[in-house]
């Protein structure tokens, strides 16, 4: 397909999402599969450029003048894509397959100097929707839309080398065709580079390595977190909120295969891919507990580390999924905290005396991070918080790039401050009986 095409094609895309109020991986899929001739590149391309219009879809609809699906695939070509005014005038020839022709205004829109546009509010720069900006902007204060314009590039691949398997170079030297290099935090970590325009990211999963079990694909942010929960040899842990079970396996290998982590989750199918996991990363010290009456019920009061990742609504992660975050609405925040609340509330009963109860979610706002973490605290007084930063310093060092901390407790990563995911990680101390 030409270029043409694949907007064409984009344009379809975001119109089906934005009419039917779907997910873009499933408007995605379905035109793929009602459109069989278009190739793996012609289908990736066609996925970079939806998700670009819907990353920066606020400050590309202000640069058009317009947020229909054909502005927001006309201005991401220039804007995110490199494009010039002519090219994207020049693709949209009406011919089979083809954009049709700009429109005079359309014609206006592009050609307009930067100069000569209106400043838009900072919410629109950002790319965060505006119902939000107040809790976002004063998360981050003056950073607020750098922040947000972080949030709205592409993400890199990152790998967790397994140690269970292999190590960092290892993995390095099978990866070295796709210019993979070390994460500049994690120690186990490596990265290959967001691709740029219509290049896809590679698939690493076909490769040998990956079916040895010597990696995994796991966000540096999310091997952090694990490494900041301190799992040690023989120690026992919980993992509650487990899903597909990337934070199990990395305590897992940081235990070295010694005590046990137990893997549980409230819904059985998010845990369906954590069996196969196991098995190829070689992790023989995971007992998984699928929901159910009683299954967590040996386990009160015995783990020396409780891990809650929490549902939450996942703005910490809208660079992958950037439909999400004009999904967003008021009400799910309010219905994730709720859920928060209860999950911190039924974890804590697991965590022995002198355990950690380690609180971790993959979102950047205050409503479902330091706010649930004190309530805790206020509702729970035999735990208290202890500091991230130390064990942060600890691991990582002082050259490594520091997080947002507003209490100097707990931490916040983002795509700014630190090059990853944006998660939040607090930890608290059940205290030991006198």
């Amino acid at each position: 397909m030409r270029i043409a095409g694949r907007a064409e094609a984009a344009i379809e895309i975001l119109t089906d999402i934005a009419t039917h109020h779907r997910p873009a991986s499933l408007s995605l899929a379905d035109w793929g599969r009602s459109h069989r001739f278009a190739g793996s590149g012609d289908r990736a391309a066609i996925a970079n450029l939806v998700y670009d219009a819907l990353r920066q879809r606020a400050s590309v609809a202000a640069r058009m003048g317009d947020d229909v699906p054909r502005a927001l695939v006309l201005g991401t070509l220039v804007a995110a894509w490199g494009l010039t005014n002519e090219q994207v005038g020049a693709l949209c020839d009406g011919s089979k397959f083809a954009p049709k022709p700009l429109s005079p205004e359309e014609v206006a829109a592009l050609a307009r100097p930067d100069v000569d546009r209106p400043t838009p509010p900072d919410h629109v720069r950002a790319d965060v929707p505006e119902w939000l900006w107040p809790s976002f902007s004063a998360r981050f204060e003056d950073e607020a839309v750098r922040e947000g314009e972080a949030l709205a590039s592409r993400a890199p691949l990152d790998l967790r080398a397994n140690t269970l398997k292999a190590d960092r170079p290892k993995v390095e030297k099978a990866l070295a065709r796709f210019a993979v290099r070390p994460c500049p935090i994690s120690p186990l970590g490596l990265r290959i580079a967001a691709p740029e325009g219509a290049a896809r990211t590679p698939n690493v999963k076909v490769e040998g390595a990956f079916q040895k079990g010597w990696f995994e694909v796991q966000d540096e942010g999310s091997q952090v977190m694990a490494a900041l929960t301190f799992a040690q040899p023989g120690e026992q842990a919980l993992d509650f909120c487990a899903g597909g079970g990337g934070k199990t396996l990395a305590l897992s290998a940081a235990m070295a295969n010694k005590g046990q982590v137990f893997a549980f989750d409230r819904d059985r199918q998010r845990l369906a891919p954590i069996y196969d996991r196991l098995k190829r990363a070689g992790a023989r010290n995971v007992q998984i507990r699928p929901p159910g009456d009683g299954a967590l019920d040996d386990l009160a009061g015995r783990m020396h580390r409780v891990l809650v990742d929490a549902p939450c609504t996942g703005s910490g992660i809208w660079r992958r999924r950037p439909d999400a975050k004009w999904r967003l609405t008021p009400e799910a925040l309010e219905k994730r905290s709720a859920e928060q609340h209860e999950v911190l509330g039924e974890a804590r009963a697991y965590v022995r005396p002198g355990g950690y109860l380690c609180y971790v979610t993959c979102s950047v706002l205050a409503e479902e991070n330091e706010n649930q973490v004190y309530r805790f605290l206020e509702e729970n007084p035999d735990f208290e918080l202890v500091s991230a930063e130390e064990a942060w310093r600890e691991l990582f060092g002082d050259e490594a790039p520091r997080p947002w901390s507003g209490d100097e407790m707990s931490l916040l990563m983002t795509p700014k401050a630190t090059g990853t995911d944006g998660f939040y990680f607090a930890v608290m101390e059940r205290r030991a009986a006198e």
